[in-house]
C-alpha cells in the first residue's frame, strides 16, 4: 500500500508512504531505504529478483534527502569517476520515467579557488577528467566573473577567485522529492516496501547469512545488502564485523528565493552553494562540522589519523554523542527479541549547527554583496556515513557469505546512488561487476594495505 503526500522534510513525524505485508522469503533484502537501497531494489527487480526493501524509519529520512542535493562528477576520485558517470546518465533516465519528479536539472559545477595552492590541485584532477573523456574546463578570473553573477565588495578587486574549472553536464537534484519519487517507481514495479521495519539482527545458519530478523519477524533470503548509512557499522557490531565507517555532522541551510547568480552549483575554500527549483539557494559548508565520540569512535580512530591529520578534512571531535546517535555511547549488543537501537531512533534527525549557519550567511553576503544578507527559511543537519579514506564499501563480505555492503559513501552517494545501485544488483545476481571495485573492498583496512586519501573538495 502506498500513499502519496506532499514533498517536505522528511522526519519521523511524516507520514509513511510505504506498509507492504513482511514477506516469508525474497531473493534479496535490501536494508536501508536511502539512495543506495533504492536504486539497488529497483535495477535488481528489473533483473528478475524478488526484493524486499526495509527501513527503520521513514525512505530517505536521513542524508539521503538531507545531502546537498549536488549530482556532481567533477573532482571524484579516479575509482568513483566511472561510476558517477554513469549514474549522472541513469538519473536522468529515471527523471525523464517520472516526468521531472527528481528535480533533475544539468546546470553545471563549477570549483573555485580564492588561492592559488587550491587551484593548483585542480590541475591534477584535470587529467583524471581527461583520461575518462569528461568535458572540464579551466575557468580564468574574468571568465568566472561572467559565469556568476558576484560582486566582490569593497576593498575585494574584481573578483573574490583567481580561477576554477567547471563541468557543464554535472547536475543538480531536489533531495526531499528525489528519491521518494523513485522509490514509488519501485513500488509500482513490485517491490515490497516496509517503514517503521526496523533490522535487529542478520539471519545467520551454518555460518552463513539466509535472511533478517526485523522488529516484526524473519524474513528468509540468499542475499541480504546492508545500505544503512550511518547506522551499517552498529548492525555489523552485533555480528562482531569490524567496519571503521563513523559519521559526521553537516549542516544546510536554505535560502529565500534569490535571483540567480549561476544555474547550477559552485563551491570555493569555504562555501558550498546550489540553486534550488523553488528559486532559493541551498547553502552548506565546504567540510562537515562535528564528528562525536563513542567506543566505537575511539576504536576506529587509528584508521581516521591520516585523515584527520590532512588538509583534506578536518571534523571538529565532540566529546559525547547525543542519546540515540549511532556513534554514541548505546549497547553493543542485544538480542534480536528486545527493542533495538534503530527502533529508538526511527530517523537520525540532529540539530543544526547554528554557528555553521551564520558563518554561511556571512560568507554568502561577503561574496554576493548585492543580494543583501539572505533571509534563512530552514536549516538543518544530516549524519554523513564516512569511511577514512572518503570512499565507499562496496563488496561481500567473506566472513558471512550471502552478504553484500554498500555503505560509507562519505558524502557521495547522492551524487553515485544509481550508479552503486546498478552494481550492487549486479553483484546480488552473481554477475561479473562492470566497473573495478578493487578500490571499495571492504578487506581494505585489515589486509595490511596503505590508504589512499579519496579527494574532498
Amino acid at each position: 500500500m502506498v500513499k502519496v503526500h506532499s514533498q517536505a522534510e522528511i522526519t519521523a513525524s511524516s507520514p509513511k508512504q510505504f506498509s507492504d505485508h513482511l514477506p516469508e522469503a525474497v531473493d534479496l533484502v535490501v536494508i536501508g531505504g536511502g539512495i543506495v537501497g533504492i536504486f539497488t531494489a529497483l535495477y535488481a527487480n528489473r533483473q528478475g529478483m524478488k526484493v524486499l526493501v526495509v527501513e527503520k524509519g521513514r525512505i530517505a529520512g536521513e542524508q539521503s534527502s538531507r545531502n546537498w542535493g549536488w549530482l556532481r562528477q567533477q573532482g571524484r576520485d579516479a575509482a568513483e569517476l566511472p561510476i558517477v558517470m554513469e549514474a549522472n546518465r541513469l538519473w536522468e533516465e529515471v527523471d525523464l520515467e517520472l516526468n521531472g519528479k527528481t528535480g533533475f536539472v544539468r546546470g553545471g559545477c563549477t570549483y573555485l579557488a580564492r588561492e592559488e595552492p587550491r587551484l593548483e590541485k585542480f590541475a591534477e584532477w584535470i587529467e583524471v577528467a581527461k583520461e575518462h573523456q569528461l568535458q572540464t574546463t579551466w575557468l580564468s578570473s574574468e571568465e568566472l566573473a561572467k559565469k556568476i553573477d558576484h560582486n566582490a565588495g569593497e576593498g575585494r578587486g574584481d573578483s573574490p577567485w583567481v580561477g576554477g574549472i567547471s563541468t557543464p553536464s554535472d547536475a543538480r537534484a531536489e533531495p526531499w522529492k528525489a528519491v521518494p519519487a523513485v522509490a514509488r517507481l519501485v513500488h509500482t514495479e513490485g517491490v515490497a516496501i516496509l517503514e517503521d521495519c526496523a533490522v535487529r539482527s542478520l539471519y545467520i545458519e551454518a555460518g552463513r547469512v539466509v535472511g533478517v530478523v526485523t522488529e516484526h519477524g524473519s524474513v528468509r533470503s540468499e542475499q541480504v545488502v546492508l545500505a544503512g548509512g550511518a547506522w551499517s557499522s552498529l548492525l555489523l557490531q552485533q555480528h562482531g564485523v569490524r567496519l571503521p565507517q563513523l559519521s559526521v555532522k553537516g549542516t544546510v541551510a536554505q535560502t529565500e528565493v534569490l535571483p540567480e547568480i549561476l544555474p547550477g552549483m559552485a563551491i570555493d575554500e569555504g562555501l558550498a552553494i546550489r540553486r534550488r527549483e523553488d528559486g532559493g539557494y541551498t547553502l552548506s559548508d565546504r567540510n562537515p562540522q562535528d564528528m562525536y565520540l563513542g567506543w566505537h569512535a575511539i576504536r576506529s580512530m587509528k584508521h581516521y589519523l591520516p585523515t584527520l591529520k590532512s588538509s583534506l578534512a578536518n571534523p571538529r571531535l565532540r566529546l559525547f554523542g547525543p542519546l540515540g546517535f549511532p556513534d554514541g555511547w548505546i549497547p553493543k549488543r542485544w538480542n534480536s527479541d528486545q527493542i533495538s537501537p534503530f527502533e529508538k531512533t526511527r530517523v537520525l534527525d540532529p540539530e543544526p549547527n547554528r554557528d555553521a549557519v551564520e558563518s554561511l550567511i556571512r560568507e554568502f553576503s561577503i561574496l554576493f554583496p548585492q543580494l543583501g544578507r539572505p533571509r534563512i527559511l530552514k536549516s538543518w543537519a544530516g549524519m554523513i556515513d564516512f569511511m577514512p579514506d572518503i570512499v565507499p564499501v562496496v563488496d561481500r563480505v567473506s566472513e558471512f557469505p550471502g552478504l553484500i555492503l554498500a555503505t560509507g559513501m562519505s558524502g557521495h552517494g547522492f551524487g553515485m546512488g544509481p550508479g552503486v545501485g546498478k552494481i550492487v544488483s549486479d553483484i546480488a545476481l552473481q554477475k561479473e561487476p562492470t566497473h573495478n571495485l578493487n578500490r571499495f573492498r571492504y578487506s581494505r583496512f585489515f589486509d595490511g594495505s596503505k590508504l589512499k586519501l579519496g579527494p574532498v573538495v
